[in-house]
């Protein structure tokens, strides 16, 4: 699919993965809805920099957990850009709990987790897809994470909601073809503020990866654009991890 001038909602966009799809996306000429919960600033940010770049860009508020709201920020986009074709669900929440601490996984982590994680991107994708089909085409992009294929990561819920995450994809892959392609983009770890005070724990991992790399939020939002792109490929996880899970 030829990304320019297509319009584009980046859910969690200001920041990280979704700054780097945003600005990438912008770059390809496409239309870009910069999705943000919390982080105004540097989703405002964002789209000053595709802007002063000569790309179309709008910021706007909505908290994928918020059915009204994921509504509220399609409707706006559609009506800023015309209608929406593409959609990268990257916007995610984790807590930090050790794995073999099951008495602090509480019920309100399980939920929290889950109604960004997954429920969220299943929001997004149900409101985009009448604008999708509409235009007779659409792609989206589930951003998920290898926690979902190992087990492993920052929590044991966390784990388990990016493999649902998975899961989500081959799902809506069936349930909205053949008008709209759905793939998820499984990152590993990832240079981003995710890391803040882990620093030093990122540095060690990087020799152990068969590249001796950490991939950066540019990396990841290359191969999201070309997953984007690809038009004979629905359902697909793919890896992008330097090797971490070899």
């Amino acid at each position: 699919m030829e990304l320019k001038n297509k319009a584009a909602i980046v859910t969690g966009g200001g920041t990280g993965i979704g700054r780097a799809v945003s600005l990438l996306l912008a770059g390809k000429g496409a239309r870009v809805c910069v999705n943000y919960s919390r982080s105004r600033e540097d989703a405002e940010d964002t789209v000053r920099l595709i802007l002063e770049q000569g790309g179309d860009a709008i910021a706007v508020q909505a908290d994928v957990a918020r059915d009204d709201e994921v509504r509220a920020m399609v409707e706006r986009t559609a009506a800023a850009f015309g209608g929406v074709q593409l959609l990268v669900n990257n916007a995610s929440i984790t807590h930090h709990i050790a794995m073999n601490d099951l008495d602090s996984v509480t019920d309100d982590v399980w939920d929290s987790l889950f109604d960004v994680n997954v429920k969220g991107m299943f929001r997004c994708a149900r409101a985009a897809a009448p604008w999708m089909k509409q235009a007779g085409q659409g792609a989206i992009v589930n951003v998920g994470s290898i926690s979902g294929q190992t087990g492993l990561g920052s929590s044991l819920p966390y784990a388990v909601s990016k493999a649902a995450v998975h899961g989500l994809t081959k799902s809506l892959a069936r349930a909205l073809s053949p008008d709209i392609r759905v793939n998820s983009v499984v990152p590993g770890a990832v240079a981003t503020r995710w890391w803040t005070g882990r620093e030093e724990q990122m540095k060690r991992l990087a020799p152990n990866l068969l590249l001796q790399r950490i991939s950066t939020p540019e990396d990841v939002a290359q191969l999201i654009c070309a997953a984007l792109e690809q038009e004979a490929m629905t359902g697909q996880l793919i890896t992008v991890d330097s090797g971490q899970t070899l």
